[in-house]
């Protein structure tokens, strides 16, 4: 028996005598019964097969609670693997690769003198004794395997960046926290990678979040299919969108891709979806968008969408010593931001939109 439709039923049956009774308090009260019901199943009313949603499997790299600036109060963020970006200056590299990836910190690891269990276990022999008494990866022998080696170390030298989970075991993890949610206003949001990139799983942990009357947001690029954006769209209550730049040359050249398609999902979302609360967020890059003319395109394109809201996030350098443990190179080097820089286009975008820009307290 599907509980949403129980109540659907109860609440019609309910409705239809009312019809016939003259009792104004009894009305009153069965007809708060009626919208008490008709919310608690608000955009799921016609979803029966929860039991498939809460098996799907989707690839998860972290989950962070307490967080408070991942949408509107306290925040448990889900990040899921898999993203169609690839910007220079991400600071989540491990998000990008859809599936479990392992990572080497030569820092925790004790040597092969003590240990070598990495080894031992590894059934593609993607790791070999090295001159300097240290494992050598190579990756192009570590395929999609259970990751042994990373369990076998006891010095968590070696992790593995990403786990495959159920929908019904992360909300388990989520609700844990349900009291904070209720006292702030918080919720779950999804995060990444591209939380959308993985339509069906998204959705469906988005669907049953709301089925368990959690507020629920998503951090995109907005570089997904339309069905994606529309998919997941009924099961949210704000979203949080990035803009990184208005001209779709220096876009492609700076994060792999034109942004005409993340443009075009930005206006269907603020379009045909209203009373959805959107923050517009744009990452400010040192020699990439940190100047007044970009800045001041996405705020003029914001300007006409009421309930869009604009923030500006500095760029930072926190996630380069995880391109190291990935064997990779931090695309931007050692370049940093003009502190010069945040406080003239914070002005720019308050003179243009007003209290929507939201700024630094």
């Amino acid at each position: 028996m599907n509980p949403a439709r129980t109540r659907r039923n109860f609440a019609l049956a309910l409705a239809g005598f009312l019809a016939g009774t003259d009792n104004l308090a009894l009305m009153i009260f069965s007809m708060k019964i009626c919208m008490t019901m008709a919310d608690k199943e608000g955009a799921v009313a016609d979803y029966d097969d929860d039991s498939q949603d809460l098996a799907r499997e989707g690839v998860v790299f972290n989950i962070q609670k307490y967080s408070v600036h991942d949408g509107p109060g306290i925040r448990t963020i889900v990040f899921l693997k898999g993203c169609p970006l690839h910007c220079r200056w991400c600071s989540n590299p491990e998000s990008q690769n859809p599936v479990p990836e392992l990572a080497w910190n030569e820092g925790r690891c004790i040597g092969l003198s003590k240990c070598g269990h990495c080894i031992e276990v590894c059934p593609n022999g993607a790791l070999l004794a090295g001159d300097n008494y240290y494992p050598v990866l190579e990756r192009s022998k570590c395929g999609e395997c259970p990751h042994l080696c990373a369990a076998a170390c006891p010095s968590q030298g070696l992790i593995v960046y990403g786990k495959k989970r159920t929908v019904g075991d992360i909300l388990e993890h989520v609700e844990q926290d349900m009291a904070f949610y209720a006292r702030s206003g918080g919720g779950m949001t999804l995060s990444g990678g591209e939380p959308l990139h993985d339509r069906e799983f998204s959705t469906a942990l988005l669907r049953q979040a709301r089925k368990r009357r959690m507020k629920t947001a998503i951090e995109s690029c907005g570089m997904v299919p339309e069905e994606n954006i529309r998919s997941a769209a009924p099961y949210l209550t704000n979203v949080l969108f990035d803009i990184k730049h208005p001209d779709t040359k220096t876009h492609a050249t700076q994060t792999g891709a034109g942004n005409d398609r993340i443009l075009a999902n930005f206006h269907l979302l603020a379009t045909e979806y209203p009373n959805l609360p959107m923050l517009a967020r744009t990452p400010i890059i040192p020699g990439v968008n940190d100047n007044v003319d970009a800045i001041m395109a996405i705020a003029e394109m914001i300007r006409p969408y009421e309930q869009v809201r604009y923030e500006l996030l500095p760029y930072h350098r926190l996630g380069t010593q995880k391109y190291y443990f990935l064997h990779r190179d931090p695309p931007m080097g050692e370049i940093s931001l003009d502190s010069k820089v945040m406080p003239r286009l914070h002005s720019l975008i308050k003179q243009i939109l007003g209290d929507r820009a939201q700024l630094p307290h």
